[in-house]
């Protein structure tokens, strides 16, 4: 089963028309967007969350701003790189680098977007197995899904399989 159905022609109208628009005219134009459209969802059988390792993945834009690069947020093309860290991380640690949504939420309760503390809760009470000891982080921003399809979920995938994760939570913002 393919994550984007119709890659190669979903490619060619991103290309023909938002990002030429955006390459000509100097501005992002949603109306120019096509979104993807799957016939079949992509996924895999259930499992059992009681005695399940957990991973936390973010679209907030969250790296560890004394040891990480920033994402690009200024990139109206996307960035499509990842950034992990320590579930134990101090939010203080934290810098959120995405230009496409209001921090305001964010920096006075990290756990909008990061429930990390909640998921820790879960995991103490037995409803949850375990969770993953570091979280993924991306920019949410990527209109080229099919660089999504082709750059981003295969970091992710190693790295998920790296941490022995079983089931993902991504939280989106």
């Amino acid at each position: 089963m393919e994550i984007l159905e119709n890659k190669k022609a979903w490619r060619e109208t991103y290309q023909q028309n938002w990002l030429a628009h955006l390459e000509e005219a100097g501005e992002v134009d949603w109306s120019l967007y096509q979104h993807p459209r799957n016939e079949q969802v992509p996924g895999a059988p259930g499992v059992d969350l009681h005695q399940s390792r957990l991973l936390l993945i973010s679209s907030a834009g969250a790296y560890l701003k004394d040891q990480q690069e920033p994402f690009d947020a200024a990139s109206r093309t996307g960035d499509y790189t990842m950034r992990t860290f320590p579930t134990a991380t101090s939010w203080t640690d934290l810098a959120y680098a995405h230009g496409h949504y209001d921090h305001t939420m964010i920096e006075q309760d990290a756990q909008v977007a990061l429930p990390l503390r909640h998921l820790q809760a879960w995991a103490a009470n037995g409803r949850l197995g375990q969770i993953a000891p570091s979280v993924i982080s991306f920019m949410g921003y990527q209109p080229d899904s099919a660089r999504v399809v082709d750059e981003l979920v295969p970091q992710v995938l190693v790295a998920a399989r790296d941490l022995n994760a079983e089931a993902a939570l991504l939280a989106p913002v």
